[in-house]
């Protein structure tokens, strides 16, 4: 029996959850008429010093970065701080990767009671989201996505 309280029940592996969120997330985006690349590298950076960063899907034409998350609520009902950090993260390479490109952080959309955790993190973090940035919420089952920002 697999003792990991922080492996998500019902999935191989935590890693696995977000490869096959961020696969969602492409074919979401190829409906669109937007083929994006896995692993797309821009310089980010303040001032004249860049340094290349990933960011988990891009393209140059059009010219657009994405951030997936396929985060959910803990098990215990507990505030996610450790997931708020890294999306955290996520907006600070946001805010300084080129401002030529359309920035979408694209998230699992998750309930507790009702507040979805994009919607809590608005909340609670929004003040830290770029104004240039997109929060949008993909809904698994329904492969819908609701743009929340």
């Amino acid at each position: 029996m697999d003792n990991n309280k922080f492996q998500r029940i019902g999935v191989t592996s935590n890693t696995h959850a977000g490869n096959d969120f961020e696969s969602a997330a492409r074919a979401f985006f190829a409906m669109q008429g937007v083929v994006l690349t896995k692993n797309f590298a821009v310089p980010v950076g303040v001032g004249e010093t860049k340094k290349s960063h990933r960011f988990d899907l891009g393209s140059e034409n059009p010219a657009v970065l994405v951030e997936c998350k396929s985060h959910t609520w803990t098990q215990g009902g507990n505030m996610p701080s450790a997931k708020m950090t890294v999306w955290n993260e996520a907006m600070y390479y946001f805010h300084v990767a080129p401002a030529s490109y359309r920035k979408i952080f694209f998230v699992l959309k998750h309930f507790r009671k009702e507040q979805s955790l994009a919607a809590y993190y608005l909340k609670t973090h929004g003040h830290l989201v770029p104004s240039d940035v997109e929060l949008w919420e993909y809904d698994l089952e329904s492969t819908a996505a609701e743009r929340l920002r």
